[in-house]
């Protein structure tokens, strides 16, 4: 039988008066070890019915008693064997323990006089009753939300004004919350009710709530095409503009899932509106968990060629470059990636040369955070110095970036990448005698 110290954390009414005491299931329910409250007591059939993995699988708690919890896994046991020692273990883990070769308790470390292992069927059983009350508890829940979910739906269907607001509230948390309350808002039509509450006359308030709930809903073919019709579209985009953060990110998500149509048109996102409030999310340090989503939203916006050079016009280039000092690695090769493609047609190249601090940025980046920062820089300095091949080449050479290409040619680049910084040096060196040129790159016994 397992000896145990119980602790607060455990949530385990057990006090052993110091001593450790043999875990016996009579005890356990008479002082309260099981916990959570009723579901009718102990052994009303209900437990031995129910799939210990499968309650396991779907509870998915983040905190188990610790006299559960197998020492070699640190996972919840489902089939507890107990040894000599009086140590409890997993039976999967213990036997492959033992099939490496160990002869030891893994916790004491103590040689093993006997290497049976006992089914420990009182432990078995609590863990066993505890689960099938939580399991319970949840599925109750669930059914409650998934009620209630159904009378929200019919409540929208007949109010408006304030009453309409706080159903919709009451359902986003709601659905936020509950698988079941999901598929309910879905089996019953609600999808295409909340999208009915987005157009031209649309409230922040219920706009914003609407598109918080609509997020969490498995959207079908049908539902995403009602959405991009182009005053819900509009709609969204006002309200990305005037949320807060929070109704900001939704918003983005929505447009996200709408991309991933099939029929996705890109004069969907073709909005000056909505790219001037992407970058405005972006360049907002007050909120910088938002962005990652912006980055995201304007990299998927980008790969659309029709869509470049509205990107470019609304000043994105500019605002990037200054951003990308500033970024975490994730959002820094989101934002060179997106300078990469813009880069790609003859504004975004201008741009890019025009931007003061484009050069600079991008040699500094070289062999600084990630091969693919690397690259993406790289594409960048190779563009905008085929296209003012004097000015640009002279102005990234005294930035150090001769140095900087002997380097990505010397590492373990992949070979593409070897082959653009070959030739961006030679097109470099073009503007200086073979003297100059290796006193620039400051590696002259490398290049010797």
């Amino acid at each position: 039988m397992p000896m145990f110290q119980p602790s607060k954390r455990d949530g385990l009414g057990f006090d052993s008066g110091g001593d450790g005491h043999v875990l016996d299931l009579e005890t356990a329910v008479k002082d309260g070890v099981l916990g959570g409250g009723g579901v009718g007591g102990f052994g009303g059939g209900v437990g031995e019915k129910l799939d210990l993995k499968k309650m396991i699988e779907e509870l998915n708690l983040s905190e188990v008693p610790s006299v559960f919890i197998c020492p070699i896994s640190l996972e919840t046991m489902q089939d507890p064997v107990t040894l000599c020692t009086g140590q409890t273990y997993e039976r999967s883990n213990i036997l492959k323990w033992f099939s490496l070769g160990h002869y030891t308790c893994p916790t004491t470390m103590q040689e093993l006089w006997d290497d049976t292992v006992t089914p420990n069927r009182t432990l078995y059983h609590l863990i066993h009753t505890w689960f099938s009350q939580k399991y319970v508890q949840m599925k109750k829940r669930s059914e409650d939300a998934q009620g209630r979910a159904s009378e929200l739906i019919d409540t929208l269907k007949k109010v408006k004004g304030q009453a309409r607001i706080q159903a919709l509230k009451e359902l986003q948390q709601v659905v936020a919350a509950h698988s079941t309350a999901r598929k309910a808002v879905v089996d019953e039509g609600g999808v295409a009710l909340l999208s009915s509450l987005l157009g031209p006359f649309t409230s922040y308030a219920v706009g914003s709530e609407a598109i918080a709930i609509i997020v969490n809903l498995s959207l079908n073919s049908e539902s995403k095409m009602n959405l991009m019709q182009p005053a819900k579209v509009s709609s969204i985009i006002d309200i990305l503009n005037e949320g807060s953060i929070e109704t900001k990110v939704n918003c983005i998500q929505l447009i996200e899932i709408l991309m991933e149509e099939k029929d996705f048109r890109a004069e969907i996102v073709s909005s000056h509106c909505l790219l001037v409030a992407l970058m405005r999310l972006v360049r907002d340090k007050r909120h910088p968990n938002g962005h990652l989503p912006g980055l995201g939203l304007l990299k998927l916006i980008c790969i659309h060629k029709q869509v470049r050079s509205l990107i470019v016009s609304v000043g994105a280039i500019p605002q990037l470059v200054e951003l990308l000092s500033g970024l975490n690695p994730e959002c820094l090769e989101i934002g060179l990636f997106i300078l990469d493609v813009l880069s790609s047609v003859t504004e975004g190249r201008q741009a890019l040369r025009d931007c003061p601090n484009t050069i600079p940025s991008m040699v500094k980046l070289l062999m600084r955070i990630s091969e693919s920062c690397t690259k993406y820089a790289l594409s960048i300095l190779l563009s905008i110095c085929k296209l003012s091949p004097v000015e640009c080449s002279l102005i990234a050479v005294d930035g150090g970036l001769a140095a900087k290409l002997l380097l990505v040619i010397q590492s373990g680049c992949s070979p593409v990448l070897k082959q653009q910084a070959a030739e961006l040096l030679k097109l470099c060196s073009l503007n200086y005698s073979d003297t100059i040129f290796i006193s620039k790159c400051k590696l002259t016994r490398t290049m010797q």
